[in-house]
């Protein structure tokens, strides 16, 4: 069984590895070993888990990272990025678990939400298939390169659920 906390700057090495882990099918998916989520660096995840205002939350078994997700605010629109969960253990809720509860943080810290965003590579099926479960729908498809496309999906939040 796992337990998500927030991640804090201990956790900034297994974060880069995990999310390098995560990547790397999607990056052969792709033909692309340049995707964002491979290139950026582990400075970068340092300087995030150092902001205090940074929300992400990591999924742990043990003392052990297995999943991460990270979230912003823009205006009243929660932004959802970076959910990974390590190979070895997907298909086991751990996605699924990081996504409800990045939705509880953001509703907690901003009770104004009135939408979730996302987006995915538009040959990420299995991760279509998730988000649309959880109460995602796609709005648009964006062209970042010839080889790839990007699916952003969006779930409106209720003034009632905010409220809770």
């Amino acid at each position: 069984m796992f337990e998500i906390h927030q991640a804090g700057p201990a956790d900034a090495g297994e974060i880069f590895t995990l999310q390098r882990a995560a990547y790397v099918d999607e990056a052969q998916t792709y033909g692309d070993p340049f995707i964002l989520p491979l290139t950026e660096g582990l400075g970068r995840i340092e300087t995030l888990l150092a902001d205090e205002g940074a929300l992400v939350l990591k999924a742990v078994v043990g003392s052990r990272v297995v999943g991460a997700v990270r979230a912003g605010v823009t205006d009243t629109t929660g932004v959802v990025g970076r959910l990974v969960v390590a190979p070895d253990l997907r298909r086991r809720g751990i996605a699924r678990a990081l996504l409800s509860r990045v939705e509880e943080e953001l509703r907690e810290r901003r009770p104004d939400l009135a939408a979730l965003t996302l987006f995915t590579g538009a040959q990420s099926a299995k991760e279509q298939r998730l988000y649309r479960e959880v109460g995602y729908a796609e709005t648009h498809r964006e062209r970042v390169a010839d080889h790839l496309v990007m699916v952003h999906m969006r779930k409106e939040l209720s003034a009632v659920g905010a409220a809770r």
